[in-house]
């Protein structure tokens, strides 16, 4: 290697040498009268140059010139030199075709000049193209630090369709180029799992045109709209234009606890819904746990178990008593709130309570007090902080029930949430998803889908067996969640696991931390082109080697753009996807709904909150 080095280092020296040679030579020639006068000429070489003249290289100067030129660049080619990435394009390349202009010029009657601008030119012409020969760059230099024009894998371009299926547009880089794919959902059944830090567009492009296209394939639909109403009214408006798709009974229905005159009435203890004692320990679990986080990683305590059986019996008792004609949340607070004397007595009257209130009887017949006020207290102090009269007007209402996937009149169900109260409303709006998701999870419905944005600020216990078996029920879960964290503030970390790990498609945005580190951890790795450079003193070498890399790492995760997601796609049995991870821009492309006001409900004013909660407390001293 180094005598090849060597041969061609001398090889490119001796080019360098008949070039300068051949332009003294032409120099020589097209100025003998000059050298002449000065008597700087001799008879031998006037021989020799007689002998050059018969080759034809000097009948015309550009011959000799041009020839001079190319030896030059020869003797530059086979000469071997070290490479520099520090050398720079601009500044080398005026040099050098400064060099080509001067050395091209021929200026009759100015020999001095001539003489001066055809080696200058010549210098110049050495000076620039060898730097330039000697400029390295990088594969993973320049404009492109990160090496993000390597990064990157192939990914679906087709529209795969069926009566199930979602779709997102977007587009994505691979080798350098930027790609148009389909990002197909077409097993959505199995749950879909969408997180993303605030403001990574959760919401603009992917939840709402979820909602369009779900619309237009006329599912029943609930939708959790944490910041009330802007997903309410997106949903109202694409029901709206595609109301004649559903069947005629189809119905909008929206609650809200901010503008009651918009928002419909619906007892969440409707007694048709609560079959068994098990449905309504189910009911006050979530209540409970939902206004109690500290609860969720004590379940089984004695003190965390007594509130739940306190409350599940007040939930029974009404649900027996005629009926049910006063099975609602806020004759339950009400009723909790009646003394010990009268209280137990009335509950254990109802067999099928008499084991559940055995425990509390037992200890008001001993008067042991203080066990007992810290074992109801743990039920009354919360449901006590839901005793207002907007909850009651609410609560107390039957204007809709939670079927909405009742194949005889399907449902469009818009559950607003209210920011600057979430802790005071988690409660409510819990028991809502739960009974709901309960009450939907059942064969032979119409085919639905369960929207919730921001759902690690409520706490729904039956949402994981929905995920889990909702598929063969057509249920489509799509939750959307900030980070694993904020989940396992509400949920204890098994069942938040649980969520994730059950979720067949996912969808990130932005994310740090644990989340950027369990999603990357998802993805299968690829064969990517690894380069390396070598530099010695005589030489620079690239040596390229393939190498099997993550696909996404933790710090692509944590800096994706606004819009930007990446994700893993599930497929159904005969319908395999080849390609089941993506990493896009999500393009937005379908025109939107013009903006629709939500109809006006009621009237309601403080006189009718008023007077429907004195009602309530009327209707429990009349059962009492």
């Amino acid at each position: 290697m180094n005598n090849q080095r060597n041969s061609s280092g001398n090889l490119g020296d001796l080019f360098q040498v008949i070039s300068l040679l051949l332009l003294f030579l032409h120099i020589y020639f097209f100025c003998f009268s000059v050298f002449d006068r000065l008597g700087w000429t001799t008879q031998i070489t006037e021989q020799f140059l007689g002998l050059f003249v018969k080759t034809g290289l000097l009948e015309n100067p550009l011959y000799s010139k041009g020839f001079s030129l190319f030896l030059l660049f020869l003797s530059i080619l086979s000469s071997p030199a070290r490479k520099s990435p520090e050398i720079t394009f601009y500044k080398n390349a005026f040099i050098l075709f400064f060099g080509l202009a001067i050395f091209s010029l021929h200026i009759p009657g100015k020999f001095s000049l001539y003489i001066i601008t055809t080696f200058l030119g010549w210098a110049s012409i050495r000076f620039g193209a060898t730097s330039l020969i000697r400029r390295f760059q990088a594969p993973w230099s320049g404009n492109d630090p990160f090496g993000q024009r390597k990064a990157g894998f192939p990914q679906e371009h087709r529209l795969l369709n069926n009566a199930f299926s979602l779709h997102l547009k977007g587009i994505y880089t691979w080798k350098g180029r930027q790609r148009k794919s389909q990002i197909n959902l077409v097993n959505p059944r199995r749950g879909i799992m969408i997180m993303g830090s605030p403001g990574s567009g959760k919401s603009w492009f992917i939840i709402e045109p979820f909602i369009r296209q779900l619309i237009q394939k006329q599912f029943a639909l609930f939708i959790y709209d944490f910041k009330y109403d802007t997903l309410t009214r997106c949903a109202y408006a694409h029901f709206l234009a595609n109301k004649d798709k559903y069947p005629t009974n189809t119905s909008f229905y929206s609650i809200n606890f901010t503008d009651l005159s918009r928002s419909h009435r619906c007892n969440l203890l409707e007694p048709g819904t609560l079959n068994h004692l098990s449905d309504a320990i189910g009911a006050s679990r979530t209540i409970l746990l939902s206004m109690n986080k500290t609860w969720v990683n004590r379940q089984g305590d004695f003190f965390v178990e007594s509130p739940i059986n306190f409350v599940a019996a007040l939930i029974w008792y009404l649900r027996k008593y005629k009926d049910g004609i006063y099975c609602t949340i806020p004759h339950v607070i009400e009723l909790s709130n009646l003394p010990y004397e009268k209280l137990f007595p009335m509950l254990v009257a109802e067999p099928e309570l008499e084991t559940l209130i055995e425990p509390f009887m037992q200890a008001f017949n001993n008067k042991t007090f203080e066990m007992l006020d810290g074992q109801i207290s743990g039920a009354k102090i919360p449901l006590g902080r839901l005793s207002s009269p907007d909850l009651y007007y609410l609560l107390t209402g039957n204007d809709l029930t939670l079927d909405i996937n009742n194949p005889s009149a399907p449902k469009l169900f818009c559950l607003g949430g209210d920011p600057s109260r979430v802790e005071a409303l988690a409660p409510v709006i819990s028991l809502y998803v739960d009974r709901l998701t309960q009450i939907c999870n059942q064969p032979g419905k119409h085919p639905c889908a369960l929207v919730c944005d921001e759902f690690a600020t409520i706490r729904a216990y039956n949402m994981v067996t929905t995920v889990a078996t909702g598929r063969s029920n057509n249920i489509i879960s799509i939750l959307a969640i900030q980070d694993i964290s904020q989940l396992r503030t509400r949920y204890s970390h098994q069942e938040a696991d649980t969520l994730l790990n059950i979720s067949g498609n996912l969808l990130c945005g932005q994310v740090g931390g644990e989340t950027a580190r369990w999603i990357a951890d998802r993805f299968p790795k690829i064969l990517q082109d690894r380069s390396s450079i070598s530099v010695n003193s005589n030489d620079t070498s690239i040596s390229t080697s393939q190498q099997w890399e993550p696909t996404v790492t933790q710090a692509t995760i944590s800096t994706l753009s606004s819009g930007e997601f990446l994700g893993i796609t599930a497929d159904e049995p005969g319908k395999e996807l080849k390609i089941k991870t993506f990493h896009a821009k999500i393009i937005r492309t379908e025109s939107q709904q013009q903006a629709v006001e939500l109809p006006r409900i009621s009237h309601v004013d403080e006189a009718v909150l008023q007077d429907n909660f004195r009602r309530v407390k009327i209707e429990i001293e009349n059962l009492l």
